[in-house]
């Protein structure tokens, strides 16, 4: 539950609508939820504004099924990441028959979503950029957690600085954008020419694309470290959820 649907309710009680009975039973399971296997923190977003999300590697199609329906039950937004077809082929399976919105899944951001709760809106746009193509799923990723968090996101794909003009075509757009996420692998420049051209936050993540000696995005992410453009911070490898939280947290003050 986030702090709309907290207000929402405590509305309800006020006004006779709902019984005190009935509002216990919807919060009975703040501040968490035990499954046994997992706990759910159903007061996430009331502390933090962000709902607890499914990090879906390594977890078995049952229990992200199983995370994915307590936490709908709950009422709030759901996101889980790093799914395969099959895990949300089980969501889908599961789902009430009468719920107005259905979980939808985003396959090259791997990616689930349900979209049931009212979000605060962000103040601007949140531009994601991408170096190339082989970024798309890191990208994806980080767009769709800012979308689900209330946010306008514009993405601008494959535009590395291999091609800069590719890049300076879209200046406009890279200007207007409160905050950035800048999504590129192999040496990693693409955050450093960006965040020279904006006067926004830029947020990079160095990616896992490359041959040999970018070692698994290591090369990038150290490029990225060592940038002399001074509005960029960094981010994890292939870390496009975390990204988009910090940018959401920054267009939403």
């Amino acid at each position: 539950m986030n702090q709309l649907q907290i207000e929402a309710l405590l509305k309800e009680v006020s006004q006779g609508r709902v019984d005190v009975a009935d509002a216990l039973d919807r919060l009975r399971d703040l501040p968490f939820e035990d499954l046994g296997f997992a706990k759910l923190d159903h007061h996430r977003a009331l502390r933090t504004g962000m709902p607890e999300v499914i990090f879906a590697s390594g977890k078995t199609t049952w229990q992200v099924a199983e995370i994915f329906a307590r936490m709908a039950r709950a009422g709030g937004n759901v996101l889980a990441t790093r799914v395969s077809p099959e895990m949300f082929e089980t969501i889908q399976a599961a789902e009430p028959r009468d719920r107005k919105v259905r979980a939808e899944y985003h396959e090259t951001a791997r990616a689930i979503t349900l979209a049931q709760a009212p979000t605060v809106p962000g103040k601007g746009t949140i531009g994601v950029v991408c170096a190339g193509t082989s970024d798309l799923p890191v990208a994806e990723e980080a767009a769709v957690t800012a979308r689900l968090m209330g946010n306008a996101v514009e993405v601008i794909a494959d535009v590395g600085v291999a091609g800069i003009h590719r890049l300076l075509a879209r200046k406009d757009s890279l200007q207007s954008a409160r905050v950035l996420i800048v999504c590129a692998g192999m040496e990693g420049a693409l955050p450093t020419v960006v965040g020279g051209l904006v006067n926004a936050p830029v947020i990079a993540v160095p990616t896992s694309v490359g041959y040999g000696a970018s070692l698994g995005g290591v090369a990038a992410l150290l490029g990225m470290l060592n940038t002399c453009t001074p509005n960029i911070a960094v981010v994890n490898i292939d870390n496009g959820f975390g990204a988009a939280c910090m940018a959401s947290l920054i267009n939403h003050l």
